[in-house]
């Protein structure tokens, strides 16, 4: 029980009624609701997973509650603006592939999958009054996020008051002994806990877990682009846990391993036992790869990225375009490896790109893109590809085009090139 109420919580409301209801030896209803916002889970919510995963170990009844009906209002939790309602046709996609990334953390054979559209949608404005009634204006101020969004003058939606009363009366629909989820989901899930008292169904304790941030500090959130996502590569997954900060890995090893914690304090510790920084990170990088990709492939991961970063090797695959040399940063941008060509000219102006040769050492640390366009074609007109490095881990190889070669007919004897 002890793990099940502390690793990777962060509240437990109320405790003395989740301990009763544990020590009791009945096998609970316990619930987890997630919104298809997008079509990738990321490691912020495989920590929910695992606990649930936790509790299907340990013999109860989960069940699994797909947003279908809230995605559509958006939740407001965390936003310093109104989330965008999604469509029908937008939940379906984006949660194509959610049984298939969870799976990777969660036995679907032990669980129950359910979709909220089908009591939601059925609503009469009699019950909508009646939920609404057990809830005040000055309740829903008190959240903090609009409590700072209406001091700068923000505007606050009347739908954005309706969602938790939404995700609170699934509680009553399901009639659940437990519902947990994500810290900045607690006022949801009380107003759930609120409302099954208020129908007479059963006592419900809330387990709040740890938010995970994400590779740049804030909160994991496919909004700030920081995730590390269930379906990344191993080389991917492994470079982006070693760029997390020092001070994460704690949180990194409780939500996101099964590393004894004893075991982590050692590790993490300044003592003789314990590891640097970079070692200790290589350990926790290790130990996730490994569950999403198994233990083989993290070896692999780990070495790749020591070639890479340690040792200043190219990477063993590098993504590849077709090139003519005449828009780079319009193809880095298509790439995807940098979001637009602003962001490309910061990079440039802080020699965050550089041209290399296909050894791995260094042409040009470009500060213009002219620069950047020059050496390429000088390069170009002497071999068949050139290699852009952005940042410290993310490489493109332009391959020459045809067009090229037309213009230049006697510089790519080779064309096309073996790729």
């Amino acid at each position: 029980m002890n793990d099940l109420l502390t690793r990777a919580v962060a509240n437990v409301i109320p405790k003395k009624l989740a301990e009763e209801k544990l020590q009791s030896g009945k096998k609970l209803h316990i619930y987890w609701g997630i919104d298809p916002t997008g079509s990738k889970l990321h490691l912020g919510h495989a920590v929910s997973l695992r606990k649930l995963q936790q509790f299907v170990d340990a013999g109860h009844e989960i069940i699994l509650v797909i947003g279908s009906f809230t995605a559509m209002i958006g939740d407001p939790s965390g936003r310093d603006e109104l989330r965008q309602p999604l469509t029908h046709k937008q939940i379906e996609e984006n949660f194509h592939t959610y049984k298939e990334q969870a799976a990777k953390v969660l036995d679907f054979s032990k669980i129950t999958v359910r979709y909220n559209h089908e009591w939601l949608e059925k609503l009469t404005p009699e019950l909508m009054v009646k939920l609404a009634s057990h809830f005040t204006k000055q309740q829903m101020e008190q959240r903090e996020m609009f409590a700072r969004r209406e001091k700068e003058g923000k505007p606050i939606h009347l739908s954005e008051f309706i969602y938790p009363l939404l995700v609170g009366y699934d509680s009553v629909v399901l009639n659940v002994d437990c519902e947990l989820g994500g810290s900045d989901q607690e006022f949801n899930m009380l107003c759930g806990r609120h409302l099954q008292q208020v129908f007479g169904k059963r006592e419900k304790f809330v387990l709040t877990l740890k938010l995970l941030e994400g590779t740049d500090g804030r909160k994991m959130s496919k909004t700030y682009e920081n995730c590390i996502y269930l379906e990344d590569s191993p080389n991917e997954m492994f470079g982006k846990l070693m760029s997390i900060k020092d001070s994460l890995m704690e949180t990194y090893f409780e939500c996101c391993t099964d590393v004894p914690m004893d075991e982590v304090r050692v590790i993490l510790s300044s003592s003789k036992d314990g590891m640097g920084p970079r070692d200790a990170k290589a350990r926790l990088a290790r130990a996730i790869v490994t569950l999403y990709h198994g233990a083989k492939e993290a070896d692999a991961a780990e070495k790749e990225f020591t070639n890479v970063f340690s040792k200043g090797k190219l990477p063993k695959e590098i993504p590849e375009i077709i090139s003519t040399g005449d828009d780079p940063l319009g193809e880095l941008v298509k790439s995807g490896l940098v979001s637009s060509k602003s962001d490309a000219r910061r990079l440039l102006k802080e020699k965050g790109i550089k041209l290399l040769d296909e050894q791995g050492n260094t042409i040009l640390v470009t500060e213009l893109e002219s620069e950047l366009g020059e050496a390429m074609a000088k390069t170009f007109n002497q071999k068949h590809s050139a290699i852009v490095k952005i940042g410290k881990k993310k490489f493109l190889r332009f391959i020459v085009s045809k067009s090229f070669t037309d213009i230049f007919p006697d510089s790519v004897p080779n064309y096309p090139p073996k790729v």
